[in-house]
């Protein structure tokens, strides 16, 4: 019984892969169209999100920083490195793609 519910479920995709086939190339070129148009929106994104992990990696070591604990150049380092990949990575991505 398992073998046949197999069998049928293969049939049935296979059938529906073949009706709804199309133009490899249509299909690529759409692919790209839709991507190029969300690349701006996810650059502006990225840039924002560093932006928010900058201003709460600042107040993260002005805490430490007030408290007077030693481990805060580290700290500071890390946030700052983290602000820094953002923005090049969203910068690079849009150099490469040219968008």
């Amino acid at each position: 019984m398992c073998k046949r519910k197999i069998v049928l479920t293969a049939a049935a995709f296979v059938s529906t892969a073949v009706v709804y086939g199309q133009d490899g190339n249509a299909g690529i070129s759409q692919a790209t169209s839709a991507v190029k148009g969300y690349f701006a929106t996810g650059t502006s994104l990225m840039y924002a999100i560093g932006a928010v992990v900058g201003l709460i990696g600042a107040i993260k070591v002005y805490n430490k920083w007030s408290a007077g604990e030693p481990d805060t150049a580290k700290v500071a380092s890390a946030w700052f490195g983290a602000c820094i990949f953002l923005v090049v990575v969203a910068t690079v991505l849009k150099a490469f793609f040219g968008v």
